[in-house]
């Protein structure tokens, strides 16, 4: 198994000596970044929607002004 040394800037970091990798062990804090990723992409998704919305309803308005 892989040693792992404590980052001094960051107490959440660790290293793993054998690959590099930095990793977080402060689960409480990867989960509240998941949730804002979840929230960002549901309101971009909601944009996206309503942009479509607008864009049908300018087309039914100029297919009544004929």
């Amino acid at each position: 198994m892989a040693k792992k040394v404590k980052v001094k800037e960051n107490k959440d970091l660790v290293k793993d000596t054998a690959s590099g990798a930095i990793i977080n062990t402060n689960s409480n804090a990867f989960a509240i970044r998941r949730e804002q990723i979840a929230k960002v992409q549901a309101k971009d998704e909601k944009i996206e929607q309503l942009e479509k919305d607008v864009a049908e309803l300018k087309k039914l308005i100029k297919g009544l002004s004929k």
